[in-house]
């Protein structure tokens, strides 16, 4: 891990790694964005006492801890505005292009998750944390975090039905 000097460097090296987290967690390009300004906004605030306070290798979890948090309070500010719909649209067959068509089917069933679900999904299986870092981050218990992530595996495997078994293929 390389040392930071300035808010600047680290912002800069940073920035898409956390659009990408952010994306996976809440599924939209735009609010991914917003989430990743107001939580290099709030590091920015705090950058000094970061400085001193958090080991240069500790400023990336530090990152990702404050993108969950912004996460979180954003999904709870804006529950009564999400539309649900009747019936999930038609998945893509595979064909041409099935990787990305699935990537797409991965990302629509992410959505469908709750919002401490999804991020522990997102932090636990894409981003690799060990399930107490997870439970850490989220500020519970690993079995907590076990246990949302088994709820969660369930759902996406009843939301992805045939389409799951391209996920695992060779």
């Amino acid at each position: 891990m390389q040392e930071v000097h300035s808010f600047e460097e680290f912002a800069s090296s940073r920035a898409r790694r956390l659009f990408q987290v952010g994306y996976l967690m809440c599924g939209d390009w735009h609010q991914a964005q917003d989430l990743v300004q107001t939580a290099l906004g709030r590091l920015y605030a705090s950058w000094g006492r970061l400085q001193r306070q958090v080991p240069a290798a500790g400023l990336d979890a530090y990152a990702r801890k404050v993108l969950l948090n912004c996460y979180l309070s954003h999904r709870r500010l804006r529950r009564s505005g999400e539309l649900t719909v009747g019936e999930l649209p038609e998945t893509a067959q595979a064909g041409d292009g099935a990787a990305a068509e699935l990537r797409l089917t991965l990302l629509q069933a992410l959505r469908q998750l709750p919002p401490r679900n999804r991020a522990a999904v997102v932090l636990r299986y894409l981003e690799d944390y060990s399930v107490d870092a997870v439970a850490e981050m989220l500020n519970t218990t690993p079995s907590a975090v076990k246990s949302l992530n088994t709820r969660s595996l369930a759902r996406l495997r009843e939301l992805l039905g045939d389409d799951r078994e391209l996920l695992f293929r060779d």
